[in-house]
């Protein structure tokens, strides 16, 4: 029997799983609800296995695995409005929700599990953190990439805040280009240069099995000048910072 899929909730991680579900080998059945309906429409005009639900509760109606990705504030307010049945297993993208609360919300569901799925799942390359165990969630992640399941709730909110760094990350890269372009670059050609070579870095992060301590290692030749930038940001406290922001992530995470 197909599988079948539901999302409540219709953002970037919605899009991203479902496009990946929908292009791999044999796609399953794929139920939108109609929050986000540019999104959901966009998903169904290009996939024959996606269908758009008229409300919350016929994507619960037609699916017996069910993906919320509604922003934390709301969730509540969109649970409560839900008639789970015992055979449901509900997969929460939602950031902030322990598991506990999401079973009080969700009752009488039969499984309630916390993701934190990533845009890679595009390419079915997302690696996936799963609290706790769960085999339908196993199977639709294992769909759009791979599955790490830590041994508790509180890790997987650790793993949750270094998702918080993605855009800071994306920031720094500008940074980069923004100066070699005050140094005269043209703009896109530094965009172009510094958009290569960290992609090709991480593509031998992936490569490699060493860990980032090691290959920051061999990246640093003594006396060099990547040696010297490091020292210089070790000097203004960036690490330090690093952690202080990434431990306040981690509170919000866990209020």
């Amino acid at each position: 029997m197909t599988m079948r899929y539901g999302f409540v909730g219709a953002g970037e991680i919605t899009a991203a799983i479902v496009e990946g579900l929908s292009t791999g080998d044999d796609p399953p059945e794929v139920f939108l609800s109609p929050r986000g309906r540019a999104v959901s429409a966009a998903l169904a005009e290009r996939f024959p296995n996606v269908r758009v639900c008229a409300s919350n509760q016929e994507v619960l109606d037609h699916a017996p695995v069910v993906v919320l990705g509604v922003p934390a504030p709301v969730a509540r307010d969109v649970l409560a409005e839900l008639a789970f049945r015992l055979e449901h297993v509900l997969v929460s993208a939602t950031s902030g929700v322990p598991v506990e609360r999401l079973r009080a919300w969700s009752a009488p569901a039969g499984e309630v599990v916390r993701s934190i799925p990533l845009p890679q799942a595009t390419r079915r390359r997302s690696l996936t953190v799963v609290y706790p165990e769960n085999a339908a969630a196993r199977e639709l992640f294992t769909r759009v990439g791979s599955v790490l399941v830590p041994g508790d709730e509180a890790a997987l909110e650790t793993f949750l805040g270094a998702t918080a760094t993605f855009a800071a990350h994306l920031d720094y890269l500008a940074t980069v280009v923004d100066w070699m372009a005050g140094q005269g670059v043209d703009h896109d050609a530094a965009n172009a240069f510094v958009t290569h070579v960290f992609g090709e870095l991480g593509r031998s992060l992936l490569e490699r099995p060493d860990s980032l301590t090691v290959m920051a290692a061999r990246h640093t030749t003594p006396g060099g000048l990547n040696e010297q930038f490091r020292d210089d940001l070790r000097g203004d406290d960036v690490p330090d910072a690093v952690r202080r922001a990434l431990d306040r992530i981690l509170a919000r995470a866990r209020e």
